[in-house]
């Protein structure tokens, strides 16, 4: 029994490492990148899969570890400790919360809608606090006023578009492989 569990972690681990590796990889195909960070790609995609095969725990820590990768890899955007913590540690984090519904009717997509959405409002709130000052007098030809409407449409508009993505391609692998994505394979 304890060499069982042994073998899960083991596995456990190695998929965690593969997964983010894999989410890195995904992030440096842009089909779309933002002037002051943030970026159109699948890179959500193998964390959500991760998350949804090994549950919150796990989820957690290799969100963290995504997050920390993106600060030390990708952290041009990244002008002082708020954003690193915000944007980076604590937002993508949050794409673990999708393993909170590992094995529930439904989870995988439930799962990449919740952790979206969070990692969104983290970015959201650093956004219109920490990235004020940044705001332009116009973005998507209106004219912006307040940093927490200019937060809303500049991250909701890449946040949003990977969430879609997310999902239309979460849905194109469900059927031929479903149970890999529901974590039915690991005993």
């Amino acid at each position: 029994m304890k060499q069982n569990k042994s073998k899960l972690s083991l596995r456990c681990l190695t998929e965690g490492a593969v997964f983010v590796a894999l989410a890195q990889v995904l992030g440096y195909i842009k089909l779309f990148e933002l002037p002051q960070g943030g970026a159109v790609d699948l890179a959500m995609l193998p964390i959500f899969i991760f998350c949804a095969r090994w549950g919150f725990g796990p989820g957690m820590l290799a969100s963290f570890v995504f997050g920390l990768l993106q600060l030390l890899l990708d952290g041009a955007y990244a002008w002082g400790w708020q954003s690193m913590l915000g944007d980076y540690l604590v937002a993508f984090t949050m794409l673990g919360l999708a393993g909170l519904f590992k094995g529930k009717e439904g989870g995988f997509f439930i799962g990449i809608v919740v952790g979206a959405f969070a990692r969104f409002l983290v970015h959201y709130v650093v956004g219109a606090t920490v990235w004020a000052e940044y705001m332009p007098e116009t973005f998507f030809g209106m004219t912006m006023t307040s940093p927490w409407f200019y937060s809303l449409l500049y991250n909701g508009s890449f946040i949003l578009v990977n969430t879609v993505l997310c999902l239309l391609v979460g849905a194109l692998l469900w059927k031929p492989m479903g149970k890999y994505l529901r974590g039915e394979d690991i005993k």
